[in-house]
């Protein structure tokens, strides 16, 4: 089993920044994917930005303002946000995907910007 745990959401004006973490226990391998989805009030769930061992993939709404990283040796990863909107706001949950291509969350951090 897998658990995922994040941490750093908040409340931040308008052109702000936030480090969110997402710590995870269990079966996990550095080889595949980890990452972070979000979901606004009455809006899908969606790709913010993913991370494996070759490559990062990021939702088009956040390129160049967002930046993910990875740090295997503590399970984490982490993302860094920059420049945000008041579009920005939502619940964040971390994501990672298994081997056998299971999907395992986090509970979600609130994030909101806001003047």
């Amino acid at each position: 089993q897998v658990q995922l745990v994040e941490s750093g959401g908040g409340l931040v004006q308008p052109g702000g920044s936030l480090r969110l973490s997402c710590v995870a226990s269990g079966s996990i391998s550095s080889i595949y994917p980890m990452g972070w989805y979000r979901q606004a009030p009455g809006k899908q769930r969606e790709l913010v930005a993913i991370i494996s061992s070759d490559n990062s993939n990021y939702g088009e709404s956040v390129k160049g303002r967002f930046a993910i990283s990875r740090d295997n040796a503590k399970n984490t990863v982490y993302l860094q946000m920059n420049s945000l909107k008041a579009e920005d706001t939502a619940v964040y949950y971390c994501y990672y995907r298994d081997y056998v291509g299971s999907r395992y969350w986090g509970q979600g951090t609130q994030v909101t910007v806001s003047p």
